[in-house]
């Protein structure tokens, strides 16, 4: 629509990217999480203000599956139903959104690399590997990711580094908009642990969108394989978040977020771990673990 538009509107309009709904959307809070509150908050505070927030608990199974596409997250129960309007949504997008792009001429590829993108959600991208699986070269690979990533299917989640010129040379991690859809194109019934974290980080999306001064959402990974799912970056605060779907956790999980805390005391005074349980306790002296239906 905006090539149909004379005026290019620069300077008078502001522009504001609609991510699906956020599980608080869905339920109607018109919201999402609780991330200015947890980084407004030192980590001394915590305990008290997550245990004064309403509690909406659900199982994250559940909210992977319904995803935030408000269709099949609002209206549709039965699965064939929603496979139905999954399967119209994609042919939609292969056949006119991408076809206005005037990019893709080998849509059976594209759909292929779509599924194979899907199964590795919460990856770091590997486009040899991912061309070599669908059967197509990687300088193909890299155009469709990133026609993915500019229609918003594809995310691409940077690497945390002091350095931000590195960040732009580390791979990135790879995820989907909506959890619903890319259990769709996967092909999978069953929930993963990486859905869970994909919730995570589309609330983080939506929640980063809206704010005046834009904070950066990144991951963090050490050369040895040690890392942090999330890592949210203002300009004088950082909060290293970890995804845990197990209704029980250990101090053994916190072992990437206090890498972290040790790598950079002077911008983050305690970390989140949200897992699948239903208790909010300090895992650490300076790890809080809480509920993931507590914070999004």
């Amino acid at each position: 629509m905006l090539e149909r538009i004379g005026e290019t509107l620069a300077g008078r309009a502001v522009y504001v990217t609609l991510w699906p709904f956020t599980r608080r959307e869905r339920l109607g809070l018109g919201c999402a999480g609780i991330w200015s509150e947890l980084l407004t908050t030192p980590y001394s505070g915590w305990r008290e203000m997550l245990d004064a927030q309403p509690s909406y608990p659900e199982g994250w199974k559940d909210a992977a599956i319904l995803g935030g596409l408000p269709v099949p997250a609002h209206r549709l129960t039965n699965r064939e139903d929603r496979a139905l309007w999954f399967s119209g949504y994609v042919q939609t997008y292969l056949e006119r959104d991408l076809q206005a792009l005037r990019a893709v001429e080998n849509l059976a590829d594209f759909r292929r690399l779509m599924r194979a993108a899907c199964l590795r959600i919460g990856n770091l991208v590997n486009q040899t590997e991912l061309g070599r699986d669908v059967g197509i070269a990687q300088p193909q690979v890299h155009r469709f990711l990133n026609l993915m990533e500019a229609s918003y299917q594809a995310v691409r989640l940077s690497a945390y580094g002091v350095n931000r010129t590195r960040r732009l040379i580390k791979s990135p991690k790879l995820y989907w908009s909506d959890t619903g859809l890319a259990l769709f194109l996967a092909g999978e019934i069953e929930p993963r642990g990486a859905h869970l974290e994909n919730m995570v980080l589309t609330d983080l999306l939506a929640w980063r969108d809206l704010q005046a001064i834009r904070p950066e959402v990144l991951y963090w990974r050490t050369a040895t394989g040690i890392e942090v799912d999330f890592v949210i970056e203002t300009p004088d605060k950082l909060l290293p978040i970890e995804i845990n779907a197990s209704a029980r956790v250990t101090t053994a999980d916190a072992k990437g977020l206090e890498s972290f805390l040790d790598e950079y005391p002077d911008l983050v005074d305690g970390a989140l771990l949200l897992y699948g349980g239903d208790q909010t306790f300090p895992l650490t002296r300076r790890v809080m673990a809480v509920p993931w239906w507590k914070v999004i």
